[in-house]
């Protein structure tokens, strides 16, 4: 009693009487319960109680807005949840240096609203409503611009974060002084806060563009998916996005059309100077033929997940000329057709099996689709799931270099502290 005690004294010193309690029924993670909550005001607060918790022996998971937080594995311990959301907003913006300094816990729709009043924006689209910085960081949550502007980690020109031991480090970017270690940078991408806290990142931005237009194709079959997408990369013509959804439905009766529309939606973005951007679309559309049209509006589902918070998520990686193949074998494996959404261009996509369903069901799926995938340098991984079915399949598939994963592990957090069980289960 004593020691609990003595430990909610030192967070409420760290944070404040208000930002610092015990945990209640809904702060979990992954359904692991978790013991204190405390929201530190500073980055000096998150390390200070980092170093609290190597005092106390406690585990250290990071919580943001909690949009992506029950992805993964469930840690095995989450004795303290560090809320990020007070170390937010634009903390340094250098347009003359292409880079923003953003504190971890900023919501990006925040972000991308601050920047535009000067002519700015990220190309961290990512799908998650309400998601920060840091957590598309944690997650690795590229949005429809990564066919342009690439992954996550190269839109991160540095980051900072709290070691294990609650050591204030930097990577790149301004705050970093000598030679930047960009490595670094690039392996908290997709972490999950298991190899150090986030506190802010240093990312690139690019001006707004003055024109934007989608052109828009329906299709019948993953096979005529990957002819279009074959001949929109082919072409001398630069895309912003390459976006696809095949929906787990049949074909559309359109009025006044003799022919049905195919279930599914190729749509390519077009970005730039009006003129460019109207001339650009044109070709786009004269090559994807078809009932290819041209908006000045995004489709409903653009920059969206095709799964819901109760399915199964699945995220499948693959070179865009095998994707076809790969969205092949999820339906076969399934035995029906299963909504399929993602980004054609880069080769990554997500697709939602029923979370009612059967673990071993769902474990025959992803065995099958390991199988497709692994000749053709692709893999999937199960994003998020109900309880029962998390804890009884293989989320991950193979690990190209399980010591690798260890030792990576071991090297930033020796003792286990940070979000333990949920690096690749490391």
């Amino acid at each position: 009693m004593t020691s609990r005690g003595a430990l909610f004294r030192s967070l409420v010193d760290i944070c404040g009487m208000r930002f610092a309690r015990l945990a209640g029924p809904a702060d979990t993670v992954g359904g692991t319960p978790a013991s204190w909550v405390a929201a530190p005001p500073t980055i000096d607060g998150v390390a200070a109680i980092v170093r609290l918790a190597v005092e106390h022996d406690l585990a250290v998971v990071a919580r943001g807005a909690a949009t992506k937080l029950d992805w993964g594995a469930r840690p095995t311990r989450a004795d303290l949840l560090l809320d990020t959301g007070r170390l937010a907003g634009v903390w340094h913006h250098a347009p003359a240096e292409g880079v923003a300094e953003i504190g971890a816990g900023t919501p990006l729709r925040a972000v991308q609203s601050a920047l535009a009043r000067g002519g700015w924006r990220l190309a961290l689209d990512g799908p998650s409503i309400g998601g920060t910085i840091g957590g598309a960081i944690a997650a690795d949550e590229a949005g429809p611009l990564a066919h342009r502007y690439g992954a996550v980690a190269d839109q991160l020109a540095g980051v900072s974060y709290v070691s294990a031991t609650g050591i204030l480090t930097h990577s790149g970017g301004r705050a970093a002084e000598g030679t930047p270690d960009r490595g670094v940078g690039r392996l908290l991408c997709g972490s999950s806060g298991a190899l150090g806290l986030i506190v802010s990142a240093t990312v690139k931005v690019h001006p707004e563009p003055a024109s934007r237009a989608w052109v828009r194709r329906s299709v019948w079959t993953p096979l005529e998916l990957y002819d279009l997408v074959r001949g929109v990369l082919r072409s001398r013509v630069r895309a912003a996005a390459v976006e696809l959804d095949l929906p787990a439905s049949r074909p559309v009766l359109v009025p006044r059309q003799r022919a049905p529309r195919g279930p599914g939606t190729l749509a390519v973005l077009l970005e730039g100077e009006p003129g460019e951007v109207m001339e650009r679309s044109t070709k786009i559309a004269d090559l994807l033929g078809g009932d290819a049209s041209i908006r000045s509006e995004p489709p409903a589902w653009w920059g969206r997940y095709p799964f819901g918070p109760d399915d199964v998520a699945l995220r499948v990686v693959a070179p865009s000329v095998e994707l076809h193949a790969a969205i092949y074998a999820i339906r076969d494996a399934a035995g029906t057709a299963v909504p399929v959404r993602g980004s054609a261009g880069t080769g990554v996509i997500h697709a939602s099996l029923p979370g009612d369903a059967y673990p071993d069901r769902v474990a025959a799926v992803l065995e099958a689709v390991r199988g497709v995938l692994l000749a053709r340098a692709g893999s999937c991984v199960v994003v998020s799931a109900p309880p029962a079915i998390r804890d009884a399949v293989d989320l991950w598939g193979p690990v190209a270099s399980p010591d690798l994963v260890r030792r990576v592990k071991t090297r930033f957090d020796p003792a286990g502290r940070l979000a333990p069980g949920r690096f690749f289960g490391a």
